[in-house]
């Protein structure tokens, strides 16, 4: 890979870090003012030669998710490395629509592998353009957060931010 641009955003929820590459597609991003623990969310053959500071094309997203748009951020290109599998499991992410939440054992089946319940953990798990890619709207089985890379407190205040009355799909 080559170069790279990170910005550190200021969010409600505490500083956003986001690292695009040189097309101006989101890697990587989580809410930390770490530029580490960002790159860290790739695999080593997959981290760009050099970062540079400087601002990121998807800021204006970020800006308008935190304004009230939400699905702002369904609009900023991604890139992301993985199986088939991680791939479908994280186009089918971006399809869950702001205010809905779904299980593990959904996103699997939306997978085409209803039986894959880990797998889809796993694809939340490995999802590195954290919000652009909105993980943190699968939930546990029993209605709980379950995990969240970035905190469970953020996890919530994202779902508050998105529904009131968040709902799960089953």
């Amino acid at each position: 890979m080559t170069d790279a641009v990170m910005a550190t955003l200021d969010t409600p929820d505490g500083p956003f870090t986001v690292l695009e590459d040189d097309q101006g597609r989101v890697l990587a991003s989580g809410w930390t003012d770490e530029p580490g623990r960002i790159v860290a969310r790739l695999a080593e053959r997959h981290r760009p030669d050099r970062v540079v500071d400087g601002r990121v094309t998807s800021a204006g997203a970020v800006d308008a998710y935190y304004a009230g748009a939400v699905d702002a951020a369904m609009q900023v290109p991604v890139r992301q490395f993985g199986t088939e599998l991680f791939a479908e499991g994280w186009r089918r992410l971006r399809d869950v629509p702001a205010g809905s939440t779904l299980t593990y054992t959904a996103l699997a089946a939306a997978m085409g592998r209803p039986d894959a319940v880990r797998a889809a953990a796993s694809v939340c798990a490995r999802n590195a353009p954290a919000l652009f890619v909105p993980c943190h709207r699968v939930l546990r089985s029993d209605g709980s957060l379950g995990g969240f890379a970035w905190g469970l407190d953020v996890k919530r205040a994202l779902l508050e931010r998105e529904s009131v009355g968040v709902t799960a799909l089953v």
